[in-house]
């Protein structure tokens, strides 16, 4: 049985940083690319960062890039993403996910497991 499990969130103020974590069981870890999604009150759910089975590649939806970087552990079958610079605009629930094998992919469809999200709340 797939488990993806989030952890780090919490409540900060605008300009802050933090640092989410995914810790993945029940499968081989280092044949999934990673992504992070998040879903803010009254919005459907959106991409957020993708990184590949072997972290050599990552991609950021534009609203992100330059302030969160993606990246995993192999060898801890954990994902992270941090985030700095955060902005009110950030507050969302932030979903780990996990696509087929050796398959990258953007589109929230195209995962199959999915973690039960961690709060992420940005007061101005």
């Amino acid at each position: 049985q797939v488990q993806l499990v989030e952890s780090g969130g919490g409540l900060v103020q605008a300009g802050d940083s933090l640092r989410l974590s995914c810790a993945a069981s029940g499968l081989t870890f280092s044949e999934h690319a990673m992504g992070w999604f998040r879903q803010a009150p009254g919005k459907e759910r959106e991409f957020v960062a993708v990184i590949t089975w072997s972290g050599a590649s990552t991609y950021y939806a534009d609203s992100v890039k330059g302030r969160f970087t993606i990246s995993r552990d192999n060898a801890k079958n954990t994902v992270y993403l941090q985030m700095n610079r955060l902005k009110p605009e950030d507050t969302a629930v932030y979903y780990c996910a996990a696509p087929p094998p050796h398959t990258l992919v953007t589109g929230l469809r195209e995962y199959d497991y999915w973690g039960q999200g961690t709060q992420v709340t940005v007061s101005s």
